[in-house]
């Protein structure tokens, strides 16, 4: 990708009105474009080109330019991808990682120390919010995902709505699948489910056959696989392949094309899922309408609309302020989701309404393809859950289990 150093034409120039100070800015982008989170680092490295391209065709100022390093899916890899976005291009944003095992050690080793803005399309581990309760994360760190605090509880209803009373779970072996499998435990027995088994994984092995097997102990109504698309279809394979009930209970990355195809559409009639959701409104009907074209991927890829609205953020924060240093970029991030703004939407023409605003000095607030975005202190947002099955090789959304119902639930089983 084109490499353009972040660089503003003059001081004075950034002094004049916010946003509109002729400038440029690159903003780092790590995203995992290969290894087992390869599918949803591609489709969101593709929605940050395409926001910052819609920025700068409504006329954004500063123009953006995204310089994009490949994670492999590695912390290590990333955080090296990071050291030389921030110490030699001297980004003032990075958005990524993807998984929470990338993100995490992103953010301590590189973007808190440095305090410079991260916002991750992605990760929804909730150790994330507790560094930043804990006074890590210098508050530079944002997402739009929902934790999967929040996700645990949505999964737990669903599995039990659809008939799934007693689970085996395989989890691969870091701090999502970590996450995720105690919050949907709490949840699901709170609820009145049963796990019989909780297997964990190493990612990229050859063979996953003494995890299936251990999993299978116990007699479950079907498997909740908490995983990444090509392990995943491994462990989903090996799992039928050994008399496993055909019956799977599946997180958010694996709303995959990929995972579906090498595991076998005919296989997974009864496959039900959970993911960040979103609240239908002109930017997302401008994304569905678009992201093929632009992308050649499908508008549903895992991480993408997230990935977009990252990217938008990250830009209108610019725009708001009329500057490109990272600590202007933070104090926007909130700027651009004031709840008392006026709403402006996704795509060139929401852009070119939301620059007016700001050229005016009146506040906006961004609703994107995932819908209404407000930010917390800790960088956290709230918002719907997708229910979804995968039905003759096609992910078919279900229902929504919206905020308030999560909420509910939570007071539920907290009560009990």
């Amino acid at each position: 990708m084109k490499r353009i150093l972040a660089a503003c034409v003059a001081a004075s120039a950034l002094a004049a009105s916010p946003g509109f100070a002729a400038c440029k800015v690159t903003v780092g982008v790590v995203m995992s474009l290969t290894g087992p989170a390869g599918a949803y680092g591609q489709a969101g490295a593709k929605s940050v080109e395409m926001a910052f391209r819609d920025l700068n065709e409504a006329g954004a100022a500063c123009t953006l330019t995204a310089e994009t390093r490949d994670a492999q899916s590695q912390g290590t890899v990333a955080v090296d991808a990071a050291k030389q976005l921030v110490e030699i291009s001297h980004v003032p944003a990075i958005i990524g990682g993807i998984i929470s095992s990338v993100s995490i050690p992103v953010l301590t080793a590189v973007t808190a120390p440095a305090k410079v803005v991260q916002v991750s399309p992605a990760s929804s581990s909730p150790t994330l919010t507790e560094l930043g309760r804990q006074g890590k994360t210098n508050g530079i760190f944002f997402r739009t995902i929902t934790s999967d605090a929040l996700q645990g509880v949505a999964a737990a209803r669903y599995a039990l709505d659809v008939g799934l009373k007693k689970l085996a779970i395989i989890q691969v072996n870091n701090d999502f699948g970590a996450n995720m499998t105690k919050e949907f435990a709490a949840a699901y027995k709170a609820l009145g489910g049963t796990i019989v088994s909780i297997t964990p994984y190493n990612e990229k092995a050859a063979s996953y056959d003494a995890e299936v097997t251990a999993a299978m102990q116990g007699d479950p109504d079907g498997l909740y696989l908490i995983s990444y698309p090509v392990d995943g279809a491994t462990i989903a394979r090996a799992w039928i392949s050994k008399g496993g009930p055909r019956r799977f209970l599946l997180n958010d990355g694996m709303n995959s094309g990929d995972f579906i195809s090498a595991v076998g559409a005919r296989y997974l009639d009864d496959a039900y899922g959970t993911s960040s959701g979103t609240e239908d409104s002109a930017s997302t009907q401008y994304f569905n309408q678009n992201y093929k074209t632009f992308s050649g991927l499908d508008p549903g890829s895992p991480a993408a609309v997230q990935a977009y609205d990252a990217g938008a953020l990250v830009g209108l924060a610019v725009a708001a302020t009329g500057k490109t240093d990272s600590a202007a970029i933070r104090a926007g991030m909130y700027t651009v989701t004031d709840p008392n703004g006026e709403a402006v939407t996704a795509g060139p023409d929401g852009f070119r309404h939301a620059l007016a605003l700001l050229k005016e000095g009146k506040a906006i607030r961004y609703v994107g393809v995932i819908g209404p975005i407000h930010f917390d202190q800790y960088g956290d947002i709230t918002g719907p859950f997708r229910l979804w099955q995968i039905k003759a090789g096609q992910v078919v959304t279900k229902g929504t289990l919206s905020t308030a119902d999560v909420d509910k639930l939570r007071a539920q089983i907290a009560a009990k």
